[in-house]
Parts: C-alpha cells; sequence; structure tokens
C-alpha cells in the first residue's frame, strides 16, 4: 500500500512539473508574440508618419526617398486607408486585389479588433484612417504555441505508450516465471505423495481414507498443470462451455459454507467454444472465491448462462458488499485487492486468461455497495 501511494505521489509530481513547465512555455511563448504586435504596431506608426509628411510636402518641395522608400517596403502588413474626405475605402496588401468598398468596410472590423486603427493628419486635420491587420508571419506565429503543445503530447502520449508496454511485458515475464516455478516446486512433493499413496493401498489402508487423498493428489496436479501454463501460449480446444462452467461451480459449491446459497440458471445444454478447460476452470473459481469472500461466507451465488449471436456469456452474481464503480477497471490491475492478504493476482490472472488467451471479454457488469455485483465473461462461440 505504501509503495503505492509512493508512485501515485511520483506521478502526481512529474505531471505537476509538466504542467510547471507547460506554463512557462506557453507565457514565453505569449511574452514573444506581445513584442512581435510592438514591433508591429512600431513599423505602422513609421509607416504612418511617413504617408502624413509626404501629405504635408509642399508642391514645390523635392520629395525625401527614404520617405518613398518607408512607404513602398511595407509589402507585409495588411492594411486598409479610409478616406475621410471621400468615404472611400483602399486595400494594400491584401491577398484578393479586387475588393469591393463592401468588403473592405466588413474587413476594417475584423482589422480593428486586431489592432486599434491609426489616424492620418493633413493641414492638421483629419484626412484618412488606417485599418492594418496581422502580417502573415504573426498569424502564422499564432499557431506556433499550439502546435508544438499538440507535438509535445503526441510524444509525450508514444513514449507513455511503449513505457506501459514494456512495464506490462516485463510483469508478465515475472508472473511468468513465478508461476512456473511455482509449478516446479509444487511436483517434487506430489511425486513423493503418489508414491505414498500406492505404500497406504499395499499397507492395506481403509480405501476411503486412500480415495479422498488421490483426488487431492489430483486437485494438486490440475493446480500445477494450471501454473505451467501462465506465460505460455496454452492450446483451445473446442468444448461445450455450459459443461465446464458448472462443473467448476458445482467443485466450488462442494467446498463453499452451508450459509451461501449456489444456483445455476441456463437455458442452453451446449455452447461450443475453442478453450482450455483448466484455465477457464480456474478463472471461474477464482471469481467465486472472490464472491465469497465478499459475502463473507454468507449470501448467494448465481450463475447465469446466456448468448448472443457472437458470444456466449458467463454471468457469475453474489450479494456481497459491492464494488465501486471508479474501481470496476482497477481491480483488475496487480495490486489490487481488499483483502488484508494476498496479492492481488487472481482477477488479474482472469483478465489475461479471458482476454489473451480465449481473446475474449471480462468487465464488471453490475454492482452496487452492500447490495452484490455481476462479473460478466464473454466466449466466442464456435461458428457452426
Amino acid at each position: 500500500m505504501l509503495a503505492l501511494q509512493k508512485r501515485n505521489l511520483i506521478r502526481r509530481g512529474i505531471f505537476l512539473a509538466f504542467l510547471i513547465v507547460l506554463g512557462i512555455f506557453v507565457w514565453s511563448v505569449l511574452v514573444f508574440f506581445k513584442q512581435l504586435k510592438r514591433e508591429e504596431l512600431a513599423k505602422m506608426e513609421i509607416w504612418v508618419q511617413a504617408q502624413s509628411e509626404l501629405l504635408n510636402i509642399d508642391s514645390q518641395s523635392a520629395i525625401n526617398p527614404v520617405l518613398l522608400a518607408i512607404l513602398e517596403k511595407n509589402t507585409t502588413t495588411p492594411m486598409i486607408l479610409f478616406s475621410v474626405r471621400d468615404s472611400l475605402y483602399e486595400g494594400k496588401n491584401l491577398k484578393e486585389k479586387n475588393f469591393s468598398q463592401e468588403k473592405l468596410k466588413a474587413l476594417t472590423r475584423t482589422f480593428e479588433i486586431q489592432n486599434e486603427p491609426i489616424d492620418v493628419y493633413f493641414e492638421n486635420k483629419l484626412y484618412e484612417r488606417v485599418y492594418y491587420g496581422d502580417s502573415s508571419f504573426i498569424q502564422k506565429a499564432k499557431y506556433a504555441p499550439v502546435v508544438i503543445v499538440l507535438v509535445v503530447l503526441i510524444f509525450l502520449l508514444i513514449l507513455y505508450y511503449f513505457y506501459s508496454i514494456s512495464k506490462s511485458n516485463e510483469q508478465n515475464r515475472l508472473w511468468a516465471g513465478m508461476a512456473k516455478e511455482t509449478a516446479h516446486q509444487i511436483g517434487t512433493p506430489l511425486s513423493s505423495l503418489v508414491g505414498w499413496t500406492e505404500i497406504l493401498k499395499a499397507e492395506g489402508v481403509d480405501e476411503d481414507y486412500i480415495t479422498e487423498i488421490e483426488k487431492d493428489i489430483d486437485r494438486l496436479e490440475n493446480i500445477t498443470n494450471r501454473f505451467s501454463k501462465i506465460g505460455s501460449v496454452p492450446k483451445l480446444e473446442k468444448g461445450n462451455l455450459v459443461e465446464v462452467a458448472t462443473t467448476a461451480f458445482a467443485y466450488m459449491q462442494q467446498r463453499g459454507s452451508r450459509l451461501i446459497k449456489f444456483s445455476v440458471d441456463t437455458s442452453v445444454d451446449s455452447l461450443e467454444c475453442m478453450l482450455n478447460k483448466d484455465l477457464l476452470n480456474w478463472t471461474i473459481e477464482n471469481l467465486v472465491k472472490n464472491a465469497i469472500d465478499a459475502m463473507k461466507g454468507r449470501g448467494e451465488i448465481r450463475l447465469q448462462i446466456t448468448q448472443n449471436q457472437k458470444y456466449a456469456i458467463l454471468k457469475l452474481t453474489d450479494t456481497g458488499k459491492g464494488i465501486p464503480k471508479s474501481r470496476f477497471k482497477a481491480i483488475f490491475k496487480p495490486g489490487e485487492t481488499s483483502k488484508r492478504r494476498g496479492w492481488g493476482l487472481g482477477l488479474t490472472l482472469a483478465k489475461r486468461i479471458v482476454e489473451d488467451y480465449h481473446h475474449g471479454k471480462i468487465r464488471v457488469l453490475h454492482s452496487e455497495i452492500d447490495k452484490g455485483t455481476t462479473f460478466a465473461i464473454f466466449i466466442q462461440k464456435v461458428k457452426s
């Protein structure tokens, strides 16, 4: 639990650091953009001043070539000159050449939103008003922060995706190694038990005792077989899912408390699917065990078997303490458990068996606190 809390704190810290860096970046871009706007304003003020001086030059005086150079070199800033005397609009540096007066007037409103217009005076009277918009460079610079942020986010998502896959593969290798080592460790004393059983038979021990011992030995061999298959691709064979599910359910019923009511509801006798009986048995037993724990040994467990056009559907319902909706997906992650003991791998293995091996689906279909939970398993039917 402490390790999980520590990991969550690290994740939050990384996310907070990312937000801070992103905020600094956006702030820097905004400062840069404002600086561009100030330079654009200064350039336009120089242009307007040159225009005003040119208008106020005496007809007999020589025209300063610097003024003409200033007026001619500004070819990037789109502008509209409104003549106060004639009430006419003239466009400069616009993408389209043949704008009507109505379109130019409408465009002035757009420019006025972008930048405050500048007045030009002739003989101390308002001669014309200059409306100007953002240059093509500034217009492109507007979208630069968004593009950069999107690129960074996509890059981070790709990194996280590959990190998740790498971590998942590492965990899978660890579980597979633990499972195979468990199977190996069980195998040695199991072989000895088989030998001792033969000795007991030779000694004439009560056959009822030997029968019960052999049942437990078969059970241990089955468990060993299950663990040995984790980490390798199991062989799937055509089988009757109804028979497999009801057999596993009946086995848990025999070993369950008398205070728990077990019931089976199925409208079909046979559903042919490609499956591995040992692993699917294990999945159903895990779900039943979780249901028994959730009910604290008292309540009702119901197995319902239905089908649709594509899937055979197993629904396991209990009357236990329920699961919060926020944890419907989290409970399938390794280490997620509400029990004081256990590693929280039961549902993780169940998900792996159903989805990775049988190419089906497993999910919490419904749950209410203190009322119960329904798990659903979907296995593809064999096409007839």
